[in-house]
This record gives structure tokens, sequence and C-alpha cells, in this order.
């Protein structure tokens, strides 16, 4: 091999910067080979003749020669042929791969400063170089990024971003309530005494909308069901209505008992026990009464202790009696004659104490059983009012104050239910009576008893109206048409 022909190819091959060195492009590069390439933004015009060295490529549809083949060696030029850059347009086509065209910018054209290949320093359209090192450390411009559909991301909406914000902390919150209360009602639940009221334990706590609980007040000194029912209140929460209906039945109504014939109502307590004196209530007044609440003396005194006691209007006849059944509650308790007597006899607007508001709510000297009744509401209306802010102030006293002295067939579930329902219920309007109602009874004498006949079907009526049937709207006339 000649030396001249070995000179040629190192001349050719060789990876250097001399204007000697033929450049060979790729057919893909031009569209028109009479028009020169787009300079590059970093690369300053130069005049005419001091330009790269260009050798054309192949005609259209013609096979690429390798740089220092012998059909490529045939057709360079004896002398360097010098192209003027022109100010035109080149059109553009997305590449690819990462490396360009030499005359569009790539994906990383701006980080190494050569976006027209490998060897190559073009570029294409990226931004110029900050410093004399070929663009390799000159940090790309930030674009924005677009999503998947071509659109440019939305800013994020401050206000939707507040509200949602105060939704997932109410949500923090009301579990945490939730929990709370769970543990408090469990605590609670763990003080009372639970006892079966046979098959009416089966039965659902709500049925139409409506919830019965019977509260029985017996006259027994000590936890239990020993005694007679004393009082007897039916406590019904209707979302039908909106009310929570406070129900005194008197004790004295002839009834027919399940199994036992015609009796006083409270006989079917002393027979049968809380689960008797349900179904009797049931049977004659056509109401569904399957959960109970037995409450003794200790337990009517302590709850009002336990919520500081309760304003009351007394008469001066009323504050007698007071003192009169406080002597044998005092016996029963230990306590010396005349302790928590009232001192002022005149009467008027008083602060009763737990002893004190059970002496009031058993007196039936005064008003017979319709007066004696009707001061239990009072009381239980009282201690309703100051109930929240005991619970909330003194959760722990007021427990062991009124469920040691309790029992009920109501399960903890149940409980609970019924307390995420009491900020509801404290909304709704609060009614009170008794049964039977007024002009609904006359007193009678059988089987050598005095007890109350009363008209079952008005009474019935009473009560399936302040619970079952929701109150028509009033709407107002329509005034005559033209």
């Amino acid at each position: 091999m000649s030396n001249e022909y070995r000179n040629d190819r190192n001349v050719t091959n060789r990876r250097s910067r001399t204007t000697e060195r033929p450049v060979s492009y790729r057919e893909a590069d031009y569209y028109n080979y009479d028009e020169a390439p787009k300079p590059r933004a970093s690369q300053q015009r130069r005049p005419a003749g001091q330009g790269r060295p260009v050798q054309p490529g192949p005609e259209y549809g013609q096979r690429q020669q390798r740089p220092g083949s012998t059909s490529m060696r045939s057709q360079m030029p004896s002398q360097p042929v010098y192209y003027e850059p022109e100010e035109t347009e080149m059109p553009r086509r997305k590449s690819s791969s990462g490396r360009g065209n030499g005359y569009e910018p790539s994906r990383n054209g701006g980080r190494n400063g050569n976006g027209g290949g490998r060897g190559g320093n073009g570029g294409g359209n990226a931004r110029p170089p900050r410093s004399g090192n070929g663009g390799r450390n000159t940090r790309p411009p930030r674009e924005r990024k677009a999503s998947r559909s071509g659109k440019a991301p939305r800013r994020k909406n401050p206000f939707k971003t507040f509200i949602k914000t105060v939704l997932i902390t109410a949500l923090i919150l009301l579990v945490i309530a939730l929990g709370v209360s769970y543990a408090m009602t469990k605590k609670a639940y763990s003080l009372m005494a639970y006892e079966e009221a046979g098959d009416l334990d089966k039965e659902k706590l709500t049925t139409d909308g409506v919830t019965n609980i019977l509260l029985i007040g017996n006259d027994s000194r000590l936890n239990g069901e020993d005694g007679r029912s004393d009082a007897m209140i039916i406590v019904s929460i209707s979302s039908k209505t909106g009310k929570v209906l406070m129900t005194s039945v008197l004790r004295d109504i002839y009834v027919e008992i399940p199994g036992h014939g015609s009796n006083r109502l409270n006989a079917a307590y002393a027979w049968g026990g809380p689960e008797l004196l349900m179904k009797t209530i049931e049977q004659n007044f056509d109401i569904p009464v399957n959960r109970y609440v037995l409450v003794n003396f200790e337990a009517f005194a302590g709850v009002v202790d336990a919520v500081g006691g309760i304003d009351l209007e007394l008469t001066a006849d009323e504050v007698v009696w007071v003192n009169a059944y406080l002597n044998e509650y005092n016996e029963l308790r230990g306590k010396e004659f005349g302790y928590d007597y009232l001192n002022d006899l005149e009467g008027g607007m008083l602060h009763l104490n737990g002893a004190q508001a059970l002496a009031y709510s058993r007196n039936r000297y005064i008003g017979t059983d319709f007066g004696r009744t009707e001061r239990q509401r009072k009381v239980m209306e009282e201690i309703i009012k100051k109930l929240p802010g005991t619970v909330i102030k003194d959760f722990d006293g007021f427990v062991e104050a009124l469920c040691p002295n309790l029992t009920t067939n109501l399960t903890l579930s149940e409980c609970y239910k019924l307390v995420l329902r009491a900020p509801f219920a404290l909304r709704y309007e609060r009614v009170s009576g008794s049964i039977p109602l007024e002009n609904t009874w006359q007193n009678e004498t059988i089987d050598s008893m005095a007890v109350l006949g009363i008209d079952f079907e008005a009474n019935k009526e009473y009560l399936k109206e302040n619970l079952y049937y929701a109150p028509k709207k009033e709407t107002e006339e329509e005034g005559p048409t033209e």
C-alpha cells in the first residue's frame, strides 16, 4: 500500500477537528441538498470562505458509502468545499432518540451541548452554553410538565384545599368523639345490673321510629326488684313527631293483666316483675314497650346530688310534707331526726338536694296520685336540663352515683345507640303528661278495691297522636285566581 493512500485514509478516518477532514451527512439529514443546514444558536456567523468543509451526501435513493472507501475517495473533491450558512429555517421532525438530528433540539441537547450527535457540537436550537466547556454544565430550561392529555396541569384552588382540610379535620374529630363516647358508655354500663325480660328482649329497640323505655321507680331501699312499683313513667323518643314524651301511668288503673285477670296496674309488677308490667302496658295501650330501667330510692337521690341539686317552687304545704317524708328516709340511711329539713316553711323557689327531691316526689297527699306523678316529672325535667353539663364536668361522679343503683335489660350496644341519639333528642320537643287524661276516668270500687276506671280508647289516641302522627304543616290559603 502506498504512503499516499495510507495518508488519505488516516486523514479521512481520524477523529480530529482539522479542516482537512471531509464530513459526510446522512441522507435523512436534508430534504434538499441545495440548502445549507441551519447554524447552531451558539455558533457565530462566519465570513464566507471560513466555514468547515462539507462533503455533500449521495443522491436520494442511493446507498451511502462509508468514509474511507474507494468510491467515497473517488467522489472527494480535490479542494475543500465551503458553504455559506443561510438564515433559513429547516423543517423540524420529532426525534425518536435523545441524540437529535443536527438541526432540532433533542431531549438532552442542552445537557452536553451536542444535540446533533455523539461527537458533534451542533445542539440544534438548544440554549447557548454559559461557559466555554461545550455546555456540559449548562442546566436545561425548566418547563411545565404536561399531563397525559397534553394540557398543562391546573394550579390548585386554595378554597378547595381549605374545604378538604376542614373535612378531614372534622372526620378525625368525629372518630375521636365516637371512641370517647363508647368508652364512657362502656364504663357506665359496667356498673349497672343486667336482668333479662324473657321474650321481650328479642324485640327491636325501635319500632316505626319510636323508642319506648319504661322507667320503674320502686320503693325498695336496696338495689333489686323487691318492693312495689311506686312510679311508672314511659319515656318515648319519636323521630316521626320530633318529640320526647314522658308519660306517667297511674298505678291504680284497673287493667287486664295477661294470665292473671283484672287488677290494679302495679299488681303486675308485684306478680311478674318488669316483664309482666311491660306486657300489661303493651296489651292495654297498644304501644310496644320492651325495655325498662329500674330505679330505687338511692339512685333517684344520687342523680339529683350528682347534677348539683335542682331548683323548684314549693308551696308551704309541700314544704311540710317534704320534711315529713324525710323522717323515714333519714331513718333508713342512719341519719338523725330533722336532718336535711327545709327551714323556709313559707315555701317559694327553693334549692333541693337529693334527699329533699326524693321526699318531694313521693308526696301523694297533695293532689292525690295525679299530683305526685306531676311532681315526679318536674324533678325529671330539671335533671334533664342539667344533665349535659354534669356529664362533661364530672362524668365519673355522675355514673358512680347513678349506675350502681340501676337494673335494666338494655344491652351495651343499645345503650350506645341511645347515647348517639342523645344530641338529637335534646333538640326534640319535650312533652309530659299522665294517663288517664283529664275527663277520661272515674273512681270505682271493684272487689273491695278503690281503682280508676278509664276510657282506654281516648288514652290510646293520645299516645299515638304524640308518637306516630307527624304534625300537619300549616299552609296559607290560596287567594282568588284571576
